[in-house]
């Protein structure tokens, strides 16, 4: 699956997620230009981005800044390091 996400970094928000289809990953990068070519005046406040995920799941638990707040980022559980004794 192909992630077409408008995000606003001055509100930490998502405007707009467009999901595509593999197959349609032309349509995605037509729509991805458009959206910055529209955004071109607002001065870096709004990110346009594709990303791939197998499910949103996966893109939710992989690129959690776009879904989750500062505030509960930061609240993650420190990450346990592999291996090692």
């Amino acid at each position: 699956m192909i992630f077409l996400i408008d995000y606003d970094r001055s509100t930490g928000q998502i405007v707009e997620m467009r999901i595509f289809k593999d197959e349609a990953r032309r349509e995605a990068e037509d729509a991805r230009l458009t959206a910055e070519l529209a955004l071109r005046e607002s001065t870096g406040r709004r990110e346009i981005v594709i990303l791939e995920a197998e499910s949103e799941e996966n893109l939710r638990r992989t690129h959690r800044r776009y879904f989750e707040t500062l505030e509960e980022l930061t609240k993650l559980p420190p990450r346990r390091e592999n291996g090692g004794s």
